[in-house]
């Protein structure tokens, strides 16, 4: 702890100190924030989950929501109606079932 005190090397140590911490608020800003925001996003997806959505699972599979449980859900997949129960940690992408009527 000595060269802390010396006057040579205070500037160096401060330098140092000054260094790590532009370091740690770049992994924070860069990393960690962003990471958070997007599990907040997915959290707010899979609760928003109803009947009748689309949904795409992390393993490519394309078919309609048909049951909601708690931590799962029943996706009918495909022309012959393929029923699949998954966790709801499977939910690539949503998109919401259109009750407007309104063609696009």
């Amino acid at each position: 702890m000595n060269f802390f005190l010396s006057a040579g090397t205070a500037g160096g140590a401060v330098s140092l100190f000054l260094t790590m911490g532009i370091m740690l608020a770049m992994l924070y800003f860069m990393i960690y924030r962003p990471q958070k925001k997007q599990e907040k996003k997915d959290a707010a997806m899979r609760s928003s989950l109803e009947i009748g959505d689309q949904v795409t699972t992390i393993g490519g599979i394309v078919g309609r929501v048909v049951a909601i449980k708690d931590d799962t859900f029943v996706l009918e997949s495909g022309s012959d109606r393929v029923k699949i129960r998954f966790v709801k940690s499977a939910i690539g992408a949503v998109e919401k079932l259109n009750m407007d009527g309104a063609k696009k």
